[in-house]
Protein backbone atom coordinates (compact mmCIF):
# COMPACT_ATOMS: atom_id res chain seq x y z
CA UNK A 1 0.00 0.00 0.00
CA UNK A 2 3.30 2.21 1.18
CA UNK A 3 6.39 3.01 0.31
CA UNK A 4 8.63 5.21 1.47
CA UNK A 5 12.21 6.99 0.30
CA UNK A 6 14.85 8.59 2.06
CA UNK A 7 17.12 10.51 0.23
CA UNK A 8 20.17 8.79 -1.23
CA UNK A 9 18.89 5.21 -0.18
CA UNK A 10 16.76 3.06 -2.25
CA UNK A 11 13.08 2.87 -2.05
CA UNK A 12 12.01 0.70 0.55
CA UNK A 13 8.93 -1.59 0.14
CA UNK A 14 9.60 -4.32 3.33
CA UNK A 15 6.49 -2.97 5.25
CA UNK A 16 5.34 -4.85 7.53
CA UNK A 17 1.74 -5.54 8.63
CA UNK A 18 1.38 -4.66 13.03
CA UNK A 19 -1.82 -5.79 13.15
CA UNK A 20 -2.95 -8.39 10.69
CA UNK A 21 -6.71 -9.47 11.32
CA UNK A 22 -7.84 -12.96 9.81
CA UNK A 23 -9.09 -11.18 6.60
CA UNK A 24 -5.85 -10.09 6.17
CA UNK A 25 -6.94 -6.34 6.07
CA UNK A 26 -4.48 -4.36 8.56
CA UNK A 27 -5.01 -0.63 9.29
CA UNK A 28 -1.49 -0.36 11.08
CA UNK A 29 1.86 -0.88 9.15
CA UNK A 30 5.48 -0.41 9.97
CA UNK A 31 9.21 0.58 8.28
CA UNK A 32 12.29 0.24 9.98
CA UNK A 33 15.03 2.72 9.08
CA UNK A 34 18.32 2.68 9.71
CA UNK A 35 19.35 5.78 11.35
CA UNK A 36 22.77 5.99 9.63
CA UNK A 37 23.64 7.60 7.18
CA UNK A 38 21.54 10.21 8.81
CA UNK A 39 18.40 12.38 7.29
CA UNK A 40 16.51 14.93 7.93
CA UNK A 41 13.30 13.95 5.32
CA UNK A 42 11.25 11.04 4.67
CA UNK A 43 8.71 10.71 1.40
CA UNK A 44 5.92 8.81 1.63
CA UNK A 45 3.50 7.68 -0.88
CA UNK A 46 0.82 5.02 -2.11
CA UNK A 47 1.80 2.51 -4.16
CA UNK A 48 -0.25 2.65 -7.39
CA UNK A 49 -3.74 1.51 -6.78
CA UNK A 50 -3.82 2.28 -3.75
CA UNK A 51 -7.59 4.06 -2.19
CA UNK A 52 -8.18 4.00 1.56
CA UNK A 53 -11.75 3.38 2.39
CA UNK A 54 -14.06 6.60 2.30
CA UNK A 55 -13.61 8.95 5.13
CA UNK A 56 -10.20 7.93 6.94
CA UNK A 57 -6.59 9.19 6.34
CA UNK A 58 -2.97 7.36 6.72
CA UNK A 59 -1.63 9.28 9.73
CA UNK A 60 2.37 8.68 9.40
CA UNK A 61 4.57 8.69 13.10
CA UNK A 62 7.96 7.98 13.91
CA UNK A 63 9.63 6.31 16.94
CA UNK A 64 13.42 6.58 17.17
CA UNK A 65 15.33 4.45 20.22
CA UNK A 66 14.07 4.91 24.05
CA UNK A 67 11.28 7.33 22.73
CA UNK A 68 7.50 7.74 22.21
CA UNK A 69 5.91 7.81 18.74
CA UNK A 70 5.30 10.79 17.56
CA UNK A 71 3.00 12.43 14.85
CA UNK A 72 5.07 13.53 11.39
CA UNK A 73 2.11 14.01 9.09
CA UNK A 74 -0.84 12.18 7.15
CA UNK A 75 -1.48 10.72 3.51
CA UNK A 76 -5.05 10.72 1.73
CA UNK A 77 -6.57 9.94 -1.14
CA UNK A 78 -6.36 14.03 -2.25
CA UNK A 79 -3.33 13.92 -0.81
CA UNK A 80 -1.47 10.57 -2.35
CA UNK A 81 2.54 11.67 -1.06
CA UNK A 82 4.22 13.92 1.38
CA UNK A 83 7.80 15.10 2.06
CA UNK A 84 8.22 15.00 6.08
CA UNK A 85 10.51 16.65 7.75
CA UNK A 86 12.12 14.86 10.62
CA UNK A 87 14.82 15.55 13.55
CA UNK A 88 15.92 11.65 14.46
CA UNK A 89 18.97 11.95 17.33
CA UNK A 90 22.04 12.63 16.59
CA UNK A 91 25.88 11.56 18.46
CA UNK A 92 27.64 8.26 19.91
CA UNK A 93 25.20 8.09 22.91
CA UNK A 94 24.13 9.56 26.19
CA UNK A 95 21.87 12.13 27.75
CA UNK A 96 21.15 13.44 23.97
CA UNK A 97 21.88 10.93 21.57
CA UNK A 98 22.39 7.54 20.41
CA UNK A 99 24.70 5.32 18.59
CA UNK A 100 23.99 5.73 15.24
CA UNK A 101 25.49 2.26 14.05
CA UNK A 102 23.19 -0.22 13.63
CA UNK A 103 20.00 1.77 15.26
CA UNK A 104 16.64 1.76 14.33
CA UNK A 105 13.58 3.80 14.00
CA UNK A 106 10.00 2.78 13.17
CA UNK A 107 8.12 4.33 10.58
CA UNK A 108 4.52 3.71 11.22
CA UNK A 109 1.47 4.14 9.31
CA UNK A 110 -2.00 3.70 10.59
CA UNK A 111 -5.45 3.89 8.94
CA UNK A 112 -7.75 6.47 11.06
CA UNK A 113 -10.82 8.74 10.61
CA UNK A 114 -9.84 12.04 8.85
CA UNK A 115 -12.16 13.30 12.22
CA UNK A 116 -9.02 11.93 14.01
CA UNK A 117 -6.28 12.76 11.99
CA UNK A 118 -7.23 16.23 11.34
CA UNK A 119 -7.01 17.53 14.65
CA UNK A 120 -3.22 16.45 14.96
CA UNK A 121 -2.79 17.83 11.41
CA UNK A 122 -3.52 21.00 12.67
CA UNK A 123 -1.75 20.64 16.18
CA UNK A 124 1.34 20.10 13.83
CA UNK A 125 0.77 22.84 11.32
CA UNK A 126 0.61 25.23 14.09
CA UNK A 127 3.62 24.06 15.76
CA UNK A 128 5.53 24.33 13.21
CA UNK A 129 3.99 27.47 12.14
CA UNK A 130 2.67 26.79 9.08
CA UNK A 131 -0.25 25.34 6.69
CA UNK A 132 2.07 23.53 4.36
CA UNK A 133 4.40 20.03 4.43
CA UNK A 134 7.72 20.14 3.67
CA UNK A 135 7.77 20.30 0.13
CA UNK A 136 5.78 23.66 -0.29
CA UNK A 137 2.17 21.88 -0.84
CA UNK A 138 -1.30 22.20 1.34
CA UNK A 139 -1.54 19.97 3.90
CA UNK A 140 -5.40 19.50 3.80
CA UNK A 141 -5.98 16.10 3.70
CA UNK A 142 -9.56 16.36 2.13
CA UNK A 143 -10.13 18.74 -1.29
CA UNK A 144 -13.19 20.67 0.11
CA UNK A 145 -15.99 21.56 -2.43
CA UNK A 146 -17.43 24.77 -3.58
CA UNK A 147 -20.80 23.80 -1.38
CA UNK A 148 -18.38 23.16 1.79
CA UNK A 149 -16.72 26.19 1.47
CA UNK A 150 -20.06 28.20 1.64
CA UNK A 151 -19.96 29.04 -2.48
CA UNK A 152 -23.42 27.84 -3.84
CA UNK A 153 -23.61 26.82 -7.58
CA UNK A 154 -25.33 30.29 -8.52
CA UNK A 155 -22.97 32.25 -6.70
CA UNK A 156 -20.18 30.07 -8.80
CA UNK A 157 -22.23 31.13 -11.65
CA UNK A 158 -22.28 34.61 -11.07
CA UNK A 159 -18.42 35.06 -10.76
CA UNK A 160 -17.75 33.09 -14.07
CA UNK A 161 -20.40 35.30 -15.87
CA UNK A 162 -18.83 38.29 -13.96
CA UNK A 163 -15.13 37.45 -14.73
CA UNK A 164 -16.22 36.78 -18.67
CA UNK A 165 -18.33 40.23 -18.88
CA UNK A 166 -15.00 42.25 -17.58
CA UNK A 167 -12.76 40.71 -19.51
CA UNK A 168 -15.22 41.15 -22.99
CA UNK A 169 -16.41 44.34 -21.95
CA UNK A 170 -13.42 46.47 -23.54
CA UNK A 171 -13.91 44.64 -26.90
CA UNK A 172 -17.40 45.97 -27.37
CA UNK A 173 -17.75 48.58 -29.67
CA UNK A 174 -20.61 49.48 -32.13
CA UNK A 175 -23.60 47.56 -33.87
CA UNK A 176 -22.20 48.03 -37.77
CA UNK A 177 -26.05 47.59 -38.61
CA UNK A 178 -26.80 51.11 -36.71
CA UNK A 179 -29.16 50.28 -34.19
CA UNK A 180 -27.26 51.47 -31.25
CA UNK A 181 -26.11 48.23 -29.91
CA UNK A 182 -22.76 47.10 -28.62
CA UNK A 183 -21.15 43.80 -30.15
CA UNK A 184 -18.38 41.70 -29.06
CA UNK A 185 -15.90 40.47 -31.62
CA UNK A 186 -16.31 35.91 -31.45
CA UNK A 187 -12.37 36.30 -31.16
CA UNK A 188 -12.52 37.89 -28.01
CA UNK A 189 -14.95 35.41 -26.60
CA UNK A 190 -12.41 32.63 -27.56
CA UNK A 191 -9.38 34.51 -26.64
CA UNK A 192 -11.37 34.87 -22.70
CA UNK A 193 -12.18 31.32 -22.66
CA UNK A 194 -8.04 30.41 -23.40
CA UNK A 195 -7.19 32.69 -20.49
CA UNK A 196 -9.92 31.40 -18.34
CA UNK A 197 -9.17 27.86 -18.93
CA UNK A 198 -5.31 28.72 -18.59
CA UNK A 199 -6.11 30.32 -14.82
CA UNK A 200 -9.08 27.63 -13.42
CA UNK A 201 -5.51 25.14 -14.74
CA UNK A 202 -3.05 26.92 -12.60
CA UNK A 203 -5.22 27.92 -9.32
CA UNK A 204 -8.53 25.67 -9.70
CA UNK A 205 -10.11 28.01 -6.40
CA UNK A 206 -9.33 31.18 -7.93
CA UNK A 207 -13.65 32.09 -8.27
CA UNK A 208 -13.80 30.72 -4.76
CA UNK A 209 -11.63 34.08 -3.50
CA UNK A 210 -12.86 36.30 -6.68
CA UNK A 211 -15.43 39.09 -6.40
CA UNK A 212 -17.48 38.62 -9.29
CA UNK A 213 -16.88 42.05 -10.05
CA UNK A 214 -13.57 41.50 -10.13
CA UNK A 215 -11.49 42.07 -12.99
CA UNK A 216 -10.78 38.88 -15.26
Amino acid sequence: MFSVILPGRPCLTDIVAVDPSPTGQSTKFAFNLPLSPSFSEIVVFFLPGTVLPQDTAAAIYIQYPGSEFQFIGALANEKPSSILLVQPPTGSGGENGVGMNGAMATLGISIEAVSVVAPQLAELEASQGSGSGANGASTQLVRQTPQQRGITTKVLAQRIIGNAFNFLASFAGSDPSGKGQEVVPLKAFQDWWTKFERRVTVDPTFLEREDPRASG
